[in-house]
C-alpha cells in the first residue's frame, strides 16, 4: 500500500509538472512578432551616431531605465565598509595555490552584516594576476575538495566538493588566474517572504515599504559584487583592472547587471541566465516575464511587473543591457538542453548589441547566425550554446579562459 501510495504521489508530481510546462511556449513558431526598442535612439527621438552620443547620453538612458523598470536602485560603496582577512595564504590545490579567505563588513558592527569571500591565488604568480569572480549558490566550501576552507555554521563536512565541476578551480589558476567566490546569501537571502528584512536591504533600505524603483535582490547581490571589487582594490596580488565577473541562472542575471552598474568589471559572463538576464524578453519562450515576477517577486524592482505578459511595452530588452558593456568584452553562454532559458533568445541579444561595439569602434559577434553547437564565437562579444543542460561545464571554463586571454591578455 505504501508502495503504491509513493507511485500515485509521484505520478501526481509529473503530470502537475508536465501541466506547468505545457503552459509555456517552446515552439519557434510560436514566439510573437515583436519589434525592439531602439538601442541607437535617444529618448526624444534624436539618432545616436557617433560614440560620444552613446558614452555622454544614450548608455546613461537606458542605464536608467533598468534601474528604474526591472532592476531598481541600489546605493553606492558604504562608507563603513572594511575588510578583515580571516585566512592567510595557506599553500592549497596541491600546492598550485594560495588560500586567502577574507570576511567584507558592510557597516561597522562587529555582528553586522558580511560576507565571506574565498581567494585562491596561483603560487607562482610574480605579479598582480587577473581574476574571475563570482557567487555560488550553497556555500564556499562547496566549490573545491580542498578540506582548508572554513565551515561556517551553514556548512556542512559533506558539502565539501559538491559543486567542484561548476568551478573548476585547478582549471583557472592554472590558466595563471585568480578565483575568488562568496556564497550570496551572505549578501541577501534568496527568500521571498523574507529577503527585504534580513538581508542587506535590512541596513541600507528600504527593508518595509519598497518603492516601486527599489532595488531588488539581483541588484543586491550585484551590489556585493562591487564590494568584492573594493577589497581588490587594496590589495598587490590582483590586477583590480582585470577581474572578470561571473554568474550562472539567476547568478548570471546579477553578473550582466554588476557589469552594468560597475564599469570597473573588465569582462562580463553569463551563463544559461535565460529571462532577466540574457534572453530577450519579447520572444516569451520558456520563462517568461510574467513567470518569473510570479516566482520570484525578490528579484527584480515592483515596477517590473507591469510588464508580465506585456512584454512589448517594456521601454527595454536584453540586448540593451549587454550593450551596456560596451566596450568591455561580455560573453554570453547557453545550453541545448536549457530551452527554459531560450536559447536562441541569448544569442540574439548579444547579436543585437552588436551595433554599438561596432559604433565604438571594437568587434561585435562575428556570428551572423547563431554558431554550431559546441563552437563558440569570440569577437568583442563572445557566444556558445554546448551540449547538456542547465549547468556550468569544463567546457565553458575553457571558453571564458580563451575569451579572457584574448581580451585580459594571458597571465
Amino acid at each position: 500500500m505504501r508502495s503504491c501510495s509513493i507511485i500515485t504521489a509521484t505520478l501526481i508530481s509529473i503530470l502537475s509538472c508536465t501541466t506547468i510546462m505545457a503552459q509555456f511556449n517552446y515552439d519557434e513558431s510560436k514566439v510573437p512578432a515583436y519589434e525592439l526598442p531602439e538601442l541607437l535612439q535617444l529618448n526624444d527621438g534624436t539618432p545616436v551616431k557617433d560614440a560620444a552620443a552613446w558614452n555622454e547620453k544614450r548608455r546613461g538612458e537606458v542605464l536608467e531605465l533598468f534601474r528604474s523598470e526591472v532592476y531598481g536602485r541600489r546605493p553606492g560603496r558604504p562608507k563603513a565598509l572594511r575588510f578583515e582577512v580571516t585566512k592567510k595564504d595557506e599553500e592549497a590545490l596541491g600546492g598550485k595555490a594560495r588560500r586567502r579567505e577574507v570576511r567584507i563588513h558592510f557597516t561597522s558592527k562587529e555582528n553586522g552584516p558580511s560576507m565571506n569571500m574565498l581567494l585562491y591565488l596561483p603560487a607562482k604568480a610574480k605579479g598582480p594576476t587577473p581574476a574571475f569572480l563570482g557567487l555560488n549558490f550553497i556555500g564556499n566550501p562547496t566549490v573545491s575538495n580542498d578540506p582548508g576552507i572554513t565551515l561556517r555554521k551553514r556548512d556542512k563536512d559533506s558539502d565539501r566538493g559538491m559543486k567542484t565541476g561548476r568551478w573548476q578551480a585547478d582549471m583557472v589558476i592554472d590558466r595563471g588566474y585568480a578565483l575568488a567566490t562568496i556564497w550570496y546569501g551572505d549578501i541577501e537571502p534568496d527568500d521571498k517572504r523574507n529577503a527585504f528584512s534580513q538581508g542587506i536591504h535590512k541596513v541600507y533600505g528600504p527593508a518595509n515599504k519598497i518603492p516601486p524603483d527599489g532595488w531588488g535582490s539581483i541588484a543586491a547581490w550585484g551590489w556585493g559584487l562591487s564590494r568584492a571589487l573594493d577589497y581588490f582594490e587594496t590589495i598587490d596580488e590582483i590586477d583590480h583592472k582585470r577581474v572578470a565577473v561571473i554568474g550562472h541562472s539567476r547568478l548570471g542575471k546579477t553578473s550582466l547587471w554588476a557589469g552594468a552598474e560597475d564599469e570597473r568589471f573588465a569582462l562580463v559572463i553569463s551563463n544559461d541566465s535565460g529571462c532577466g538576464g540574457a534572453a530577450l524578453s519579447r520572444r516569451a519562450f520558456g520563462e517568461t516575464v510574467k513567470r518569473i515576477n510570479t516566482s520570484f517577486p525578490h528579484w527584480f524592482c515592483d515596477n517590473f511587473n507591469k510588464y508580465n505578459g506585456r512584454e512589448a511595452d517594456l521601454p527595454v530588452d536584453q540586448h540593451m543591457l549587454i550593450a551596456l558593456m560596451a566596450p568591455r568584452p561580455v560573453y554570453v553562454a547557453s545550453a541545448v538542453g536549457d530551452r527554459w532559458a531560450d536559447p536562441r533568445g541569448e544569442y540574439l541579444s548579444a547579436k543585437h548589441a552588436d551595433p554599438v561595439y561596432r559604433l565604438l569602434g571594437t568587434e561585435g559577434l562575428p556570428a551572423q547566425k547563431m554558431p554550431p553547437v559546441d563552437k563558440p564565437s569570440m569577437g568583442r562579444i563572445g557566444y556558445h550554446i554546448r551540449t547538456g543542460n542547465h549547468d556550468v561545464k569544463a567546457f565553458d571554463w575553457k571558453a571564458y579562459l580563451d575569451f579572457a586571454d584574448k581580451h585580459l591578455g594571458r597571465p
